[in-house]
């Protein structure tokens, strides 16, 4: 049995050697051979040097170049450096797998209905305000219900994050598409649906996440994540799930709440009752999720950063794709780090 792990990774030094060394301390099935492909867009921080001080260590273990420095390129460098595999797994650089989350997904896709594994995100923060922001992601508040973030239990589901494959998979639906500078991964699960294969979330493994550690980045991410996902929806003529609408639907009522600042009367009262709404329902889910009384105001804090980033990204996205009919824009092309 031969597997490929992709990493696909730019300016990650905080987090490499962490990924890497999980990876190989990963108990595998009998007779299994891995190889280890970091997929790494030309860092300059220092990455490349740690990697290749572990290439001295684990002997299965390559730096690709990818000169491209964007995702989708990575992932596909990764799989044919790896040539015609029986599985491949995607690991992102922040991410630590568990030890037995290789053999769990391997095990799950003797299913040949199950197409792709992936298991339960465990986020971890490396300052106070990534701690808050990890609270807000765990949330159905905050990214949705049916996210598989905030899944309590094993099933199938719509995506997962690192996910593996037989590599059978991508000799039926192909690879990942290189114009998609976000949400690649969203648009190839949605592609394993659409040929009939299945996406199995699996709760009894996990992977440390390392959360973005600002609010700056988060808000580009987020916004990002609802401007790609309308070129996605476009390229396959579907929404791809319904939560995505909820963001843009609440910025929208929230442009016409303002607005009716412009009236007198009763109108005004109307029109700030959801506002109401939902300040105390992410009060309350904040106090909740919360470990201490100064926490639940980052936590609020938060969940409108989630929710209005990404609502005006799709909204900007629904403009500039289904009304303008254009490509993205080369601005919406750099990734948020």
């Amino acid at each position: 049995m031969k597997i490929s792990v992709v990493i696909p990774c730019r300016n990650e030094r905080q987090y490499i050697r962490e990924c890497v060394e999980a990876i190989y301390a990963s108990q595998l099935p009998v007779g299994a051979e891995i190889r280890v492909f970091v997929v790494d867009g030309m860092s300059d921080d220092g990455t490349r040097d740690v990697v290749s001080e572990l290439k001295g260590v684990h002997s299965t273990l390559e730096l690709v170049d990818n000169t491209m420095q964007l995702t989708p390129y990575a992932f596909n460098l990764g799989i044919h450096a790896g040539g015609k595999v029986d599985f491949v797994q995607i690991v992102g650089a922040r991410h630590i797998l568990s030890v037995d989350y290789i053999s769990t997904c391997i095990q799950r896709l003797q299913d040949p209905s199950t197409w792709c594994v992936g298991g339960r995100i465990v986020n971890e923060y490396v300052n106070e305000t990534g701690r808050i922001i990890s609270k807000a992601m765990s949330s159905s508040f905050g990214m949705g219900i049916g996210n598989f973030r905030t899944l309590e239990k094993s099933g199938f589901t719509d995506t997962v994050t690192s996910p593996m494959y037989p590599y059978r998979v991508f000799d039926e639906i192909g690879f990942f598409d290189e114009e998609l500078i976000r949400n690649q991964d969203d648009d190839f699960n949605f592609r394993v649906t659409k040929a009939g294969g299945k996406i199995w979330y699996e709760h009894a493994i996990s992977l440390k996440y390392y959360v973005r550690a600002d609010y700056k980045g988060l808000w580009r991410q987020f916004y990002q994540y609802g401007y790609w996902k309308v070129y996605v929806n476009r390229k396959h003529g579907a929404v791809t799930t319904l939560r995505q609408l909820v963001p843009p639907l609440f910025v929208c009522y929230l442009i016409l709440a303002l607005s009716s600042l412009c009236f007198d009367g009763w109108i005004k009262v109307v029109a700030f009752i959801p506002t109401v709404l939902y300040t105390i329902l992410a009060s309350l889910v904040a106090f909740q999720l919360s470990d201490r009384s100064k926490d639940i105001f980052g936590i609020m804090r938060t969940f409108p950063i989630l929710h209005i980033s990404y609502g005006l990204g799709y909204l900007a996205g629904i403009f500039r794709f289904l009304i303008l009919q254009k490509k993205p824009t080369d601005k919406q092309k750099r990734l948020s780090r």
